[in-house]
């Protein structure tokens, strides 16, 4: 029935329950203990926070429709013009509870989490998308710290090309041996920057290593805290041991931390997207889904940056367009046997690397360095002579013409137009000889957490502080600020003015002023604001968990008007005889 089907879309409210007895403040999902929301105005993160409440059968959940009114409409469909109202109408009230609300509520309930997956995927694909292209620190010595306790601090120093030329495990407690190691380490190799894991201990061997660093003499390196989401899923991956062969698997985050530093996407491509902890509900979504819009993203941000053919490493190299996980291997294979690639023209000889997969890739490749000008640039070798033909007009070599803007400005575009390069692609190449493998992404920036600022204990209300978004969700976004539990910034929070989508106003991996709003010590929840009023005129919002828990009743949800009284139609009974002849039980 079509007309039930829209009318319960329309008025259809989404209600959980609990299921049995259960402790709230046990329970990530009280808030859903005893909720409500209309189905047109439900987000997809409480759909899929119910349904997860559902699954660890904590929740029950149903879509409520106005029963009453699709009964009477039922009603007067199948009577009219006809006799036996009566029994009619008794049939018509038990098809529809036996037969069509069960129908129609499955179909709703897929459509929901359709519904809810796609948002949820496409939140994970944003969030993702700006991790892979935060700001690179660049070739720098870095020394990373994957932090611990009992298992003690793994350190390893990785070269300005992200190969580890030194590790060891350092104890917290032997305080001495500690200063003794990291003091040599940036001494005798001159450490620029030192990467920290946000993981347990992390704080603690933050300020530890910064007292270290002050004692120094100039120039001291820098120290910031990393994300550390994925690396024990990356130090115990296929890709980990081949790169680190010699390394047991607890050191090998060590490393990665490191390089997540020089260069976020080069090694954010090792790991399983849905580990890397940017999204809501991985595991619940779509997982086909889910996996194509991923590897689209990861695919779509390396094709956007380039990739240096003679250092990148397999995984990266795969995402290439055109290339893949084979020839990737035998890319990497015939660089080491050759010593490097001199020319793009070289990888025609790669094994698997056909005349047509080289056309699709090549403009993605960079050689630096290499026989041609144009090999370290986005310019397609098929456009090559093109380029060499415009120098030549000018009466100059190639190289002259590369970030000369001068002699590029002097170029008649119009003169090459033809029927293969139109006039948008003519501009791209200028722009490219103006800034020859030119780098998207942000320039690289150093957040700073306060020194006095290590725990959830430590936060007042009031206070002003700096921190990195680490993830987008529908309702806001999740910042660190230094104290191993991030704090939301509510939607509502966001700015001074309304803000419809989180990512309007921040994106992952930005540093942002904050000021807390409340903290909740026992449920582990900091709520903070990006206003400038501090959010002083509006009620903070609770902050939310891993099950993303709404407040019960939303004060600023419009409620549905009530409706004309409608007529009740007469509910089967135990007795009664159908037309059929056959009795109701």
């Amino acid at each position: 029935a079509p007309a039930d089907r829209e009318r319960t879309r329309a008025d259809g409210i989404v209600t959980s329950k609990v299921r049995g007895e259960r402790d709230p403040a046990a329970s990530k999902f009280a808030d859903y203990f005893d909720f409500s929301q209309k189905l047109t105005e439900i987000p997809s993160h409480r759909v899929l926070a119910i349904r997860r409440g559902e699954a660890e059968e904590e929740l029950s959940w149903t879509i409520a429709a106005p029963v009453e009114e699709l009964t009477a409409g039922l009603t007067r469909r199948i009577t009219a013009g006809r006799a036996a109202v009566g029994q009619l109408t008794l049939i018509a009230a038990d098809a529809y509870r036996r037969l069509l609300s069960s129908s129609i509520e499955v179909e709703l309930r897929l459509e929901l989490k359709q519904r809810a997956d796609e948002e949820a995927i496409g939140i994970f694909g944003a969030n993702l998308e700006q991790l892979l292209l935060g700001a690179p620190a660049g070739e720098r010595v870095v020394l990373g710290l994957d932090p611990g306790f009992r298992t003690g601090v793994k350190a390893a120093l990785v070269s300005r090309t992200g190969s580890v030329i030194d590790t060891d495990t350092l104890y917290l407690h032997q305080e001495e041996n500690f200063v003794r190691a990291i003091t040599r380490l940036v001494k005798q190799h001159g450490i620029e920057l030192i990467a920290i894991g946000n993981g347990t201990a992390s704080r603690e061997t933050e300020s530890l290593v910064k007292q270290i660093i002050q004692q120094l003499e100039p120039p001291r390196p820098q120290v910031l805290v990393v994300n550390e989401s994925g690396a024990s899923v990356y130090s115990a991956s296929d890709i980990a041991r081949e790169e680190m062969p010699d390394l047991d698997v607890s050191m090998r985050g060590a490393p990665s931390i490191a390089r997540r530093l020089q260069d976020p996407l080069a090694e954010l491509v090792k790991i399983d997207a849905k580990s890397i902890g940017v999204g809501q509900y991985q595991h619940d979504v779509n997982q086909s889904r889910l996996k194509k819009r991923l590897d689209e993203v990861v695919e779509t941000c390396v094709n956007r940056v380039g990739v240096e053919v003679n250092t990148a490493s397999a995984p990266l190299l795969s995402y290439v367009a055109g290339v893949g996980a084979a020839v990737a291997k035998n890319i990497v294979a015939a660089r080491d046997e050759r010593g490097g690639f001199r020319s793009r023209r070289e990888l025609l000889q790669v094994p698997r690397l056909g005349a047509k997969a080289f056309e699709q890739a090549a403009g993605f490749l960079r050689v630096r360095g290499g026989d041609h000008p144009l090999d370290a640039t986005a310019v397609h070798p098929e456009r090559y002579a093109l380029v060499e033909q415009m120098a030549a007009d000018l009466g100059v070599p190639v190289t002259e013409l590369v970030q000369n803007d001068a002699l590029i400005d002097s170029i008649d575009l119009t003169r090459y137009v033809s029927d293969d390069v139109g006039m948008p692609t003519l501009r791209d190449i200028a722009d490219e000889l103006r800034r020859p493998g030119r780098d998207p992404r942000d320039t690289f920036e150093l957040p700073s957490f306060r020194d006095d600022i290590t725990a959830p204990k430590d936060l007042k209300e009031g206070m002003k502080l700096e921190g990195v978004v680490t993830n987008l969700v529908a309702f806001g976004a999740f910042v660190d600020i230094g104290v191993h539990q991030d704090g939301l910034v509510h939607v509502s929070q966001l700015a001074d003015r309304f803000v419809k989508d989180p990512a309007d106003i921040v994106k992952v991996g930005q540093k942002v002023n904050v000021t807390v709003m409340s903290v909740d010590l026992e449920r582990n929840r900091i709520a903070l604001t990006m206003k400038s009023d501090g959010g002083v005129q509006q009620r903070a919002p609770r902050a939310v968990n891993d099950a993303e828990r709404p407040q019960r009743k939303d004060r600023h949800e419009r409620k549905p008007q009530p409706r004309a009284p409608q007529p009740k139609a007469p509910q089967p009974k135990k007795g009664d005889v159908a037309p059929n002849g056959m009795r109701f039980r």
